[in-house]
């Protein structure tokens, strides 16, 4: 049987994941609160493209949605390699977190301006998911070559 320690340092790894699921959920609120605002009906998850052409708020809450949507196709690595790199390196993994989430924040802001280009100004955020995909590679390496 194979056994580790965490470091109680692991709790700021763990914090991280608490804040990113509370952003995650946030964006969601935020389109289901425009969708009202739009008028824009379940199930659909878009405006048409004619609608949104026609409505600025039909097209603004299409950028709701697609960042909330953006932001859940990588939540899910972004997730598993913070809470590997946290395992050893917990401080370094929850910092990159954070940056990944304040990214997410400031793309956000920019994508829901009305100006979709905007959003660029979130794009620094990748530092983050790359800070913890160079982190991971190092966790691996490290395992293969101490065998």
């Amino acid at each position: 049987m194979v056994s580790f320690v965490l470091s109680p340092d692991y709790g700021y790894t763990i914090a991280t994941t608490v804040i990113s699921t509370v952003l995650v959920t946030v964006l969601g609120h935020r389109v289901g609160g425009y969708r009202k605002v739009a008028n824009v009906p379940l199930p659909n998850m878009y405006a048409e493209a004619s609608e949104a052409k026609a409505d600025k708020k039909k097209m603004i809450f299409n950028c709701y949605q697609r960042v909330h949507q953006n932001t859940l196709e990588g939540y899910s690595s972004y997730l598993v390699s913070l809470l590997i790199a946290g395992l050893q390196y917990p401080r370094a993994s929850a910092a990159l977190g954070l940056i990944w989430c304040l990214g997410r924040v400031f793309y956000s802001i920019g994508y829901t301006s009305g100006d979709p280009q905007k959003r660029m100004w979130g794009a620094w955020g990748h530092i983050g998911d790359m800070g913890l995909l160079i982190l991971n590679g190092k966790i691996a390496f490290d395992l293969i070559t101490s065998a």
